[in-house]
């Protein structure tokens, strides 16, 4: 099941979002060209992933966001990628411009965070934007749980209310971070997404917060988008 875009069209120009995404893009092709040499690749990762064992050493805490910006793989940048244009233009849209640049680097470092937490003396380098993402999917589930959201299931487009892809996408990342490990950074995930709701709270407050859900019913507080496709199921609960 892959969400691949919104009803919930954004008022402005999301600007940093889409320099988010050109700079992830960019500084992935980067370490493509630094591939061709794997100890200039070793040298890149151990200079600006987040390694653990560093941070408690009282080294590299630089990683803690320029980690963000590196990616293992391109399904990994294209998946965060993805996630981060799905929902970052909404919470650009009502946090402003350089708010939310700082909201989402905050996110990230939080994830980063809780990730040396979990395994304070691992000298496994750690890299990818989705503990920011995490973030800023937290945020928007506190502003637009059911804001509908159009998933590719098999063959299939169903529109499916935000509340339930989030609140399960962090379902889910709670179990891998209690399971054994596989990995992938379960608890930068649950870090970053905790900290995305926390940090959402005084944008939830100023827009009225119980009003603002009463009003827009958890919804919008604008029109929705409307794709040419009108048979796409929908589930509104």
């Amino acid at each position: 099941m892959l969400p691949f875009r919104d009803h919930n069209p954004s008022h402005t120009v999301p600007y940093v979002t889409y320099a988010l995404i050109a700079a992830n893009v960019a500084i992935w092709l980067w370490t493509v060209v630094a591939g061709a040499d794997a100890q200039a690749l070793n040298r890149l990762y151990y200079d600006f992933a987040l390694i653990p064992a560093r941070v408690t050493g009282g080294e590299g805490w630089g990683g803690f966001v320029t980690s963000t910006f590196l990616h293992g793989g391109v399904m990994h940048l294209a998946g965060n990628m993805l996630f981060l244009h799905i929902y970052g233009d909404n919470l650009e849209d009502k946090m402003g411009r350089l708010p939310f640049l700082g909201f989402y680097l905050a996110c990230g470092i939080a994830g980063g965070v809780a990730q040396v937490l979990s395994e304070p003396f691992s000298a496994v380098p750690t890299v990818g934007a989705s503990g920011a993402i995490a973030g800023v999917m937290g945020g928007y589930l506190l502003l637009f749980p059911r804001a509908r959201v159009d998933v590719f299931f098999y063959v299939t487009v169903f529109a499916l209310p935000a509340w339930l892809l989030l609140v399960a996408w962090f379902a889910l990342q709670l179990a891998g971070g209690f399971g054994p490990g596989d990995g992938v950074a379960y608890w930068a995930h649950n870090g970053g997404f905790v900290a995305g709701l926390l940090l959402t709270l005084p944008v939830w407050l100023r827009l009225g917060g119980p009003r603002f859900w009463r009003r827009t019913e958890g919804h919008l507080d604008h029109p929705p988008a409307v794709w040419r496709r009108s048979s796409v199921p929908q589930v509104r609960r």
